[in-house]
């Protein structure tokens, strides 16, 4: 059973955001599982529902997600790494569309890879202290 270390959690934290900016969806794709499952509010307008179970589904939501926000792009302020939990949260700040929201991403692993991710979404960051 593979545990990723606290360096490895936030290396992936650093590449998801880069990935995210490149808009790769397979690159961020590659760290889950094949029956990963993903929760989101947004999910609903694109997948039916707020949760998006498989490699599959994401794939099609987040490049559906993203050929509606040309310009998204994602700042890391912080990621909080539970080894033994083998989780990292990644906040962070989205932007497109003029807009920039707060955000914040748990991601769980088992086996070095991602199983589960939940993306909570804040209010615009020009509301909340810095």
């Amino acid at each position: 059973m593979a545990t990723l270390s606290r360096d490895q959690l936030q290396a992936h934290a650093l590449a998801w955001i880069d990935d995210w900016n490149r808009h790769d969806v397979p690159a961020v794709l590659a760290a889950y599982t094949d029956d990963a499952v993903f929760v989101s509010a947004l999910a609903e307008s694109y997948a039916g529902g707020t949760r998006v179970e498989g490699k599959d589904a994401l794939r099609r939501y987040w490049l559906a997600a993203i050929a509606d926000r040309p310009d998204l792009r994602f700042s890391l302020i912080s990621a909080i790494c539970d080894v033994d939990a083998q989780t990292v949260v990644v906040h962070y700040v989205a932007q497109t569309g003029g807009r920039r929201a707060r955000m914040c991403e748990i991601m769980r692993f088992e086996n070095g890879r991602q199983v589960y991710g939940e993306a909570l979404h804040g209010v615009p960051a020009e509301e909340t202290a810095t």
